[in-house]
């Protein structure tokens, strides 16, 4: 059995003139335990209300999403978000770091939401992406590069079984994008978690020789730019 498992998945939203929109319509996407998935999308495919269906942050119309032996699909929203935090990791493209919060805080309240918050390994985290001396540093004081490896930590602080990346280099220039893929990749495989990556960089996508494209998998039509 596959580590995620999607069958006839069907998402629409309505526009501002009531009309429904079908934006995600996949017939069937898998991903085993350990491995590592590129998916391109382009704006307006769908690709972060694929993902959003993946981690049971949204409720499909139709079908099912099976991970880590649960059909999340068929869960109450409590019981999607508790299976997520002990699940997914999500790493967001706009980071999603609370401003209020220093580095070691936000890593610390992610893990709140699954086992349980442990310093130790908080700290440990941070140190292995490189942000040791940057515990108590606020968000505001870090670069962009920075924020991002918070993220990368706060994502891996509950040993998921499977990380999500949503253009996760979109936000960084080219030195610091090529730094923050090899560090996602690298940690994804020492925790033994699998990757699954959106991105419609083509260097992105090069490195990946599980490649595939939401637009190929997607039946629905090319959804509006704002349910992307």
């Amino acid at each position: 059995m596959a580590l995620l498992e999607i069958r006839g998945l069907v998402k629409s939203y309505r526009l501002p003139d009531g009309e429904p929109t079908v934006v995600v319509d996949v017939e069937s996407f898998d991903v085993e335990a350990g491995a590592e998935v590129a998916l391109s999308g382009e704006s307006g495919s769908g690709k972060t209300t694929f993902l959003n269906l993946i981690a049971g942050i949204l409720a499909p119309d139709r079908g099912t999403v099976r991970l880590a032996g649960a059909e999340i699909s068929a869960f109450s929203e409590a019981a999607r978000d508790r299976h997520r935090a002990l699940h997914v990791g999500y790493i967001f493209q706009t980071f999603n770091l609370l401003q209020g919060y220093t580095c070691l805080e936000n890593v610390l309240l992610g893990m709140s939401f699954g086992p349980g918050p442990n310093r130790a390994t908080a700290e440990a985290l941070l140190r292995r992406v490189g942000l040791g001396e940057r515990l108590h540093h606020y968000p505001r004081q870090l670069s962009t590069g920075q924020q991002q490896r918070v993220a990368v930590a706060r994502a891996l602080a509950n040993r998921p079984k499977l990380v999500l990346a949503d253009e996760p280099t979109g936000n960084l220039d080219h030195r610091s994008a090529r730094e923050a893929l090899g560090l996602i990749r690298e940690a994804c495989r020492e925790s033994g978690a699998a990757l699954l990556l959106v991105s419609h960089d083509r260097e992105v996508l090069a490195g990946f020789g599980d490649r595939r494209d939401l637009l190929a998998l997607n039946r629905a039509p090319r959804a509006q730019e704002a349910a992307s």
